[in-house]
């Protein structure tokens, strides 16, 4: 099963195509990850990306979506795969069709922004071994210090409110249009964001299975 995620920065897809790979036994690819794996690998557009990283430049649409090709021909994305984190616009979706890169079915998970601004404000990361927790739903045992080196919880910068306002609007403008996109090929799947993880990821499989 070839699966997109689609939802707004914080609305836990990260952590919903965990649990889909690891019951359907297919590959999670994370732009950011495989876009790092290609840079250190030293493949051919790996080292372009790289060029346009060193120059502190975006990495253009072309080399990014190179990228994910080269990992998608990989022998452990033959039974499917779960893309998280591309496509991230129109242009790059219909790259993506035109190179023939077909899909099964596109999750979008709905959650509002009120609920995403609460949820990555509570969030903290260990400044020494940078292991993550969350005031409400994930809380270290001693309130400021991590569990696992007792080192100091902070407040990313990723994860302040204006920050995430300003990622909130990058994706309403550049993101968003994907749903209409794969609605119109009748593919799109809408899942309402649940109380707790293990609620939506029924909702997930449920819509999987449909």
């Amino acid at each position: 099963m070839k699966i997109i995620l689609l939802g707004a920065p914080g609305a836990g897809k990260g952590t919903q195509a965990e649990i889909i790979s690891r019951k359907l036994g297919i590959p999670t690819i994370s732009t950011g990850n495989i876009l790092r794996a290609a840079v250190k690998n030293g493949t051919p557009v790996g080292r372009k990306a790289k060029a346009f990283m060193d120059a502190g430049k975006l990495v253009p649409d072309d080399v990014i979506l190179g990228i994910v090709e080269e990992r998608l021909a990989q022998s452990d994305c033959q039974n499917g795969y779960i893309l998280d984190g591309v496509p991230r616009t129109i242009a790059q979706a219909e790259f993506l069709e035109k190179d023939g890169v077909k899909f099964d079915v596109v999750l979008s998970i709905e959650i509002s922004d009120g609920e995403i601004v609460k949820r990555m404000g509570g969030r903290r990361a260990c400044h020494d071994c940078g292991a993550t927790y969350h005031v409400v739903s994930a809380p270290p045992k001693a309130q400021g210090k991590c569990d696992k080196c007792g080192g100091e919880l902070l407040l990313r910068d990723d994860d302040k409110p204006e920050t995430v306002q300003h990622r909130l609007e990058v994706y309403h403008a550049e993101t968003e249009p994907l749903k209409d996109f794969y609605a119109q090929r009748g593919i799109l799947k809408p899942v309402e964001n649940q109380p707790t993880i293990e609620e939506t990821n029924v909702l997930v499989m449920k819509a999987l299975e449909a």
